[in-house]
Order: C-alpha cells, then structure tokens, then sequence
C-alpha cells in the first residue's frame, strides 16, 4: 500500500477514536505506538498527526509531542450550538424526506449503542452515539450539509468511558433520547424531535463542562 494510503488510514483510524471520546482530551499520541498498532511507518503516522493537527484536533506539547486538544468550557459551548445548528436543522429539512430505510437504520444503531452499554462495551457506545447523530444528518439528503458536518470535526463530548456509576446513568439516559428523537421521527413530529434533541445536547454541554 502506497505511503499516502498508510497516512489516510491513521488518520481515519486516531480522527474516528477522537470523536468517539476514545481518545480524551490530554491524551499523548506517540509515533511509535501508532506504528505498532496499526502495522504502518512512523512517517505515516507523523504524516497524519500533522494533518489532524492542522485540523485542530490535536496539539502540540511544550516539549513536543502530539495530544489530543483538551477543551475549555466555552469550547463546549461552542460546540453544543455547533451541533444544535446542524443536526436540529437537519431534522427540520429531514423530517419530511426521511424514509423506512433511514428508521431501520436508526433503529438498529438505537439497539446496537443498548446492546454495547447492557454488554459493557464503553467504546462500541460511543461510536454507536456518533452513528445516531450522523444519521441525522443523513437523514436531511443534502450533501452540503453533510459536507459541513463532517468537516467541522465535532466530537462527542458529553460521553466518557468508564463504568461509575454517574457514566452509567449518562449513558441510560442518552439511550433513552436517542429513542424519544426516533419516536419523534417515526411520527413526523418535528417540534418534539427537536425539542428531544436539545434537551440531549444542552444536558451533554452541562455535564461535559463538569468533567472538563
């Protein structure tokens, strides 16, 4: 595989476990260890932490050394209207294209995030939750749209990993949205998948402002 290729394929790999909150805030990502993980060169390695750097998900220390970019609470702010922009205007355009397909698929990503947080897989959940919202997204079939969503690299800060108790009741209760946005959807009730929505993220940004 072509050096260029490698690259791309760390990049996807570091950028995905970032946004799923698999990667924290603060965490150093070494060269090396990426090499080994992902079978590929340092250079390739270097050559997407660059990249992701210049995407601001990264940063670098004061004596070198990449980290994934910690988040101040005005951050999370800003990426809570980010989001709410977005995703609640991508159901205000979705709502009336969205079809049996895209509700099975919600369904089953609403059953897979259940099924990882019953089983006790914290990372299979927190992907799950980028798929939810992502599907969302989908939903309103314009490409434009999902062209600004993902290039806005917005991470899902409202879930950690962990099994404490108060990661437990986050993750019960973002199942528990994810279902009542679904519900909404199946019924064409935008105000209340909206409204299901907003209390989803404004929660997020309150409880991610305290982990912080």
């Amino acid at each position: 595989m072509k050096e260029d290729s490698l690259s791309n394929k760390v990049y996807l790999e570091i950028r995905r476990k970032i946004l799923s909150n698999q990667l924290v805030p603060g965490t150093r990502l070494k060269e090396d260890s990426w090499a080994k993980k992902i079978n590929v060169s340092r250079v390739s390695v270097r050559e997407a932490l660059n990249r992701l750097l210049g995407e601001n998900l990264l940063e670098t220390g004061e004596k070198g050394g990449y980290f994934v970019k910690s988040m101040s609470a005005e951050d999370i702010h800003d990426i809570r209207e980010l989001r709410e922009l977005l995703e609640v205007g991508a159901i205000r355009m979705g709502i009336s294209k969205v079809t049996d397909s895209d509700i099975a698929e919600m369904e089953r990503v609403c059953n897979d995030f259940t099924q990882m947080v019953k089983n006790g897989y914290f990372s299979g959940a927190c992907e799950a939750d980028v798929k939810f919202h992502e599907s969302l997204i989908n939903m309103a079939k314009n490409a434009k749209l999902k062209q600004a969503y993902e290039q806005s690299n917005i991470p899902l800060f409202h879930l950690k990993l962990g099994q404490t108790q108060s990661h437990m009741d986050d993750y019960e209760l973002s199942d528990k949205e994810h279902r009542e946005i679904l519900t909404a959807i199946k019924l064409r009730d935008m105000k209340k998948a909206q409204e299901a929505l907003i209390t989803q993220l404004r929660r997020g940004e309150l409880a991610s402002i305290e982990i912080y």
